[in-house]
């Protein structure tokens, strides 16, 4: 017990924590309504909070050891979203590209170091560590973006899965640089066997276990005890592939991919995604807590040399092979731009490194500065890669090459968006022999679609001199598809300030975001969530006996109370010359 009047916290980390739920409820909500990446708030924050700012929280290496539990839920999720069989596809970007992107990078930034005046086994261990990038906040912001199923998504993830492997030999080689002798090849070999044996025991045993696991505790019935099992699998994984030397992400990612052949994937998404988004934003608050403003202030030309130089160097590197491994040039652009970066792993090589005395201590410190201050710029890399990779895209069948096929057309719809909903709207048109032209952004979709003479072209929708081009002034109705939900609001922001008596219709996520469209212009939204709900239940219904015109009847009647709401717009004024 304690005497009255004490104020001692007998919870360790408790400041900590509180301080972290408060960013988390101030810092999200914040960034979203000023529409930037949480990723800037949440690093913001942990430069302000950490030892370097107010010093709030003290102890970074212990906030950087839990959070890299967010990390860990990270890639359980992308394992969840993907298949063995899908993974297989691109085996050869990770095991091509991914490899040879460690391995020529790794070599340019050792040999830069040496010039620098570093020895040997210091340059070495900087190329490598410098090589990696940051599977956190590239991942998070492909998933932000809607990106992880783009071709430069796919090949952004390719190589941080071939650097997630490549952990192991770097660690030895670092621990076989700090060795006083001894039978080094024989711990590699050692090192490696274990590796290997982990990752085909999780593989191997998890296939046949977790789902008889997975099964025999649904049947009790319990949220909590389910909740459980995913951490338990999770974290169980993850600690096998850490005692074999390997990522902890790794196990995770193996364990995603086999609960995404079972049943239960859905159900296990939803108990872990509250667990990730938490603790990603504890990760990257403890990246923002490791910038020493003292140093950057004291090296600020240098600092922001190496910075900028690791940046552009990696980029190229990656852009160039990209290309060499058969990525579009304007897709290689954007995994180059965003891989630029230095990653969470720097952290733990170069602590070791400096724990062996294999390089000086203020070498150290720069080092993990310019990996930090490369981390927190991700987001804006992403930014930039976008609007590269926009320049660098191919105009073949380009709106603005092809703009007299469409210069006669007049009362026709144009859509903004040509994917799977914006397909199947044309298929409609056509069989109504109703003309349309459809704008999109994806090269080797209107490749395709050009060469099945359907009226599709590239273009960037959101810029009103494309939407002119498409005959949007002539047009009777735009029909907005676009599965990016920022694009869809600045393409009916473009279109509705130009053109006021224009029908324009938009495919929304939900009712929220069916409001923030209908007040910025939209005379009507269909919620893809909602729609689908409707449908379902229909076909309940109709599975019950009732009859198809009492269904529809029904659905009716919601889909006008659902729909009243959603999209309530100023009544225009009305025209004087119409009597």
């Amino acid at each position: 017990m304690t005497e009255a009047g004490d104020t001692q916290i007998v919870i360790p980390y408790l400041q900590e924590t509180v301080a972290f739920l408060l960013t988390v409820v101030v810092v999200v909500p914040l960034c979203r309504a000023v529409k930037v990446s949480p990723i800037l708030g949440f690093l913001a924050v942990g430069a302000a909070i950490g030892p370097f700012g107010l010093a709030i929280v003290g102890d970074v290496e212990g906030v950087r050891h839990f959070a890299e539990l967010g990390v860990v839920f990270l890639l359980f999720m992308i394992g969840l979203e993907l298949s063995f069989e899908r993974l297989k596809a691109f085996s050869g970007l990770i095991f091509g590209l991914g490899a040879a992107q460690v391995l020529v990078t790794a070599a340019l930034i050792s040999l830069i170091a040496f010039g620098w005046g570093n020895s040997i086994e210091a340059s070495i261990i900087i190329g490598l560590c410098l090589a990696l990038s940051s599977t956190a906040m590239v991942m998070q912001l492909l998933n932000e973006r809607g990106e992880m199923s783009a071709t430069h998504g796919r090949a952004s993830f390719a190589v941080l899965l071939f650097q997630d492997l490549a952990v192991v030999p770097i660690l030895i080689l670092v621990a076989a640089l700090g060795a006083d002798g001894g039978n080094v090849w024989g711990e590699v070999v050692m090192a490696l066997l274990r590796a290997a044996v982990a990752v085909v025991a999780i593989v191997v045993i998890g296939r046949y276990v977790l789902r008889y696991l997975f099964r025999t505790v649904a049947r009790t019935r319990s949220v909590d005890v389910f909740t459980a099992m995913t951490l338990l699998a999770i974290l169980a994984t993850s600690l096998v592939t850490g005692y074999a030397g390997l990522s902890m992400a790794l196990g995770a990612f193996l364990a995603g991919l086999l609960l995404a052949e079972t049943e239960f994937r859905h159900q296990v998404e939803s108990e872990i995604e509250p667990f990730k988004g938490i603790l990603l934003g504890l990760f990257f608050m403890s990246v923002g807590m490791s910038i020493d403003f003292l140093l950057v202030a004291d090296q600020a030309f240098w600092v922001a040399l190496a910075v900028i130089g690791l940046i552009l160097l990696k980029s190229a590197v990656i852009y160039l092979l990209g290309m060499a491994f058969g990525l579009p040039r304007h897709d290689a652009a954007r995994s180059g731009l965003l891989l630029g970066e230095a990653g969470e792993f720097a952290f733990v090589v170069i602590g070791a490194a400096l724990v062996s005395q294999l390089m000086p201590e203020k070498t150290g410190q720069f080092m993990l500065i310019v990996a930090a201050l490369s981390m927190a710029l991700t987001p804006l890399l992403a930014v930039v890669a976008a609007r590269v990779g926009r320049a660098l895209q191919p105009v073949e069948g380009g709106i603005d090459a092809n703009e007299a096929e469409v210069a006669d057309l007049k009362e026709h719809v144009v859509l903004a968006g040509y994917g799977r909903i914006g397909q199947t709207v044309a298929a409609v048109l056509r069989r109504q022999a109703i003309p349309y032209v459809a704008l999109d952004l994806n090269s080797g979709r209107v490749r395709r679609c050009r060469d099945a003479s359907e009226p599709v072209y590239y273009g960037d929708a959101t810029r009103t001199e494309v939407l002119r081009r498409a005959g949007a002034d002539r047009a009777k109705v735009m029909l907005v598809t676009m599965d990016d939900a920022s694009a869809a609001a600045r393409t009916v922001q473009a279109a509705r300030q130009l053109w006021p008596d224009l029908k324009i219709l938009v495919r929304a996520r939900d009712n929220e975001h069916s409001g923030n469209l209908c007040a910025i212009g939209a005379d009507a939204v269909v919620p893809e969530t909602l729609e689908a709900s409707l449908q379902l239940a229909g076909h309940v219904l109709r599975s019950l006996g009732n009859t198809p015109d009492m269904v529809n009847d029904c659905i009716e009647k919601i889909r006008e109370h659902e729909y009243a709401p959603v999209c309530q717009l100023v009544p225009k004024e009305p025209d004087p010359n119409e009597a």
